[in-house]
């Protein structure tokens, strides 16, 4: 699910931010910044690619082709964060941060890569632009909070923009998945029939649905948890420039 999603690895991991807590040693925070840092310039790269060939083409049909390669990359770059929640290093919930990531991993590698058909659908630009607006803003406000020097314009942007770009890419992630129900339902992608030799058997298709089903529970509590948490970072500031 997308997160601000989006897809809130995001949430988990700016609410550990703005606690007291004491943070990772030196050498963890060098890594961290250069992680983030090469983050940042990843989807960056991803942006300026979706740009150039919208240009290029005077279309923003297909435009995921142009820029396939460096979203699988720096997308599952992203499973990092889950190590960094593991050990320690990153004061985030595993389980949350781990949901986060592996299910925009799972859209990019189990969806979009494996199902082609869905690869032109216009659904997967909506994803993928929200995700890379996300991502940049994102990477960029890890790595000033890490350097103690955050920007309140990169501040106010990570707890203000996910309010259209998580349902924007929720939306997308949600018409891409069913894009591909067709596809899956005849070609029989990844399912496993009986008989056979585990007695054990599985309908992709049926989990795609199954997917689909569990972003209506889902979505609204994230999506209001971050609006709350707006209101906590942003709130006392916007509070105090109303009395000036």
């Amino acid at each position: 699910m997308s997160a601000a999603a989006p897809g809130t690895s995001k949430a988990a991991h700016s609410d550990a931010g703005q606690k007291k807590k004491k943070g990772p040693g030196a050498l963890a925070t060098a890594y961290l910044v250069i992680y983030n840092v090469v983050m940042t310039a990843g989807w960056l790269v991803i942006a300026v690619g979706l740009v150039r060939a919208y240009l290029a083409r005077g279309s923003y049909h297909g435009l995921y082709y142009s820029i396939e390669k460096p979203l699988k990359f720096f997308q599952t770059g992203a499973v990092l964060e889950i190590l960094h929640c593991a050990v320690g290093i990153v004061p985030s919930s595993v389980v949350l941060t781990g949901f986060q990531v592996m299910s925009r991993v799972f859209l990019t590698w189990a969806v979009t890569h494996s199902v082609r058909e869905v690869q032109s659908e216009d659904s997967v630009l909506l994803f993928v632009t929200a995700w890379t607006i996300t991502e940049i803003i994102r990477y960029s406000f890890y790595t000033f909070s890490l350097l103690n020097h955050l920007p309140y314009l990169i501040k106010w942007a990570r707890y203000t923009f996910f309010i259209v770009l998580y349902p924007m890419g929720v939306t997308g992630e949600l018409l891409t998945i069913y894009a591909a129900l067709p596809y899956v339902q005849k070609t029989g992608l990844y399912s496993v029939t009986l008989p056979n030799k585990y007695n054990f058997s599985f309908d992709y298709y049926t989990f795609l649905i199954l997917t689909m089903i569990s972003y209506i529970p889902l979505f609204p509590q994230l999506y209001f948890h971050m609006i709350r948490q707006r209101k906590k970072v942003l709130g006392h500031v916007e509070d105090y420039s109303k009395v000036e």
